[in-house]
């Protein structure tokens, strides 16, 4: 399946950035200063473009106005859903403000009521979430995973092959429950029936089968 990269600010190494044919890539704002350090020509850089000061010369370049409802990473998300992508692997755009983390939050969240499923990097964590489904992750994951109902309560929660296993559990917003869990070198599954989980875990998305 193709993959919508997109690009905030983020100033650590980028991690096995290896996009294939007919994957997208797009710089939201201040991202597409991310990408001249890396040498890597975006698609498309979007935004109103109040972190870089102009919109950059020799790009294609879809401009919002600053007064608008839409963060700069969300309106790349759009722009993705309506071209087809479904996977999207997000660099950087958590971490500065928390305002802006929270939001870019919500919009893996975004990205699962509509079909799709968002991967959001740091540089150290990876940020996903997950409507009525499952997700696997392979045995070699290391570290914390953190899960989280965040924008409603989930129901029909079930992990496998974690330090701490749920089975069929009700989470709500009020209560971490699932925080500070850890991987335990064994193939893993959380599932939801009904509602979203959120999932805070270390390291990249490609720990996921």
């Amino acid at each position: 399946m193709n993959t919508c990269y997109i690009f905030g600010a983020l100033d650590t190494e980028i991690v096995d950035f290896n996009p294939q044919e007919n994957d997208l890539i797009i710089a939201a704002d201040g991202g597409y200063s991310t990408l001249k350090k890396l040498n890597i020509k975006p698609d498309l850089v979007v935004g109103d473009f109040d972190s870089l000061g102009e919109a950059p010369k020799n790009e294609t370049v879809i401009k919002h106005p600053i007064k608008k409802d839409d963060t700069d990473t969300l309106l790349a998300v759009k722009i993705g859903l309506e071209k087809g992508y479904k996977t999207f692997v997000i660099y950087g755009a958590v971490g500065g403000r928390l305002d802006h983390t929270v939001a870019t939050i919500q919009t893996a969240t975004f990205v699962a009521e509509n079909g799709g499923i968002a991967y959001i990097y740091d540089g150290n964590h990876t940020v996903t979430a997950i409507k009525n489904s499952s997700i696997n992750f392979k045995a070699n994951a290391k570290g914390y995973i953190s899960i989280f109902a965040l924008s409603g309560i989930a129901k029909g929660v079930t992990i496998k092959g974690l330090l701490y296993e749920l089975n069929d559990a009700e989470i709500t917003p009020s209560f971490p429950i699932g925080v500070s869990n850890e991987f335990i070198s064994k193939e893993s599954e959380i599932s939801v029936k009904d509602g979203v989980l959120t999932i805070i875990f270390e390291g990249t998305h490609n720990l996921i089968k």
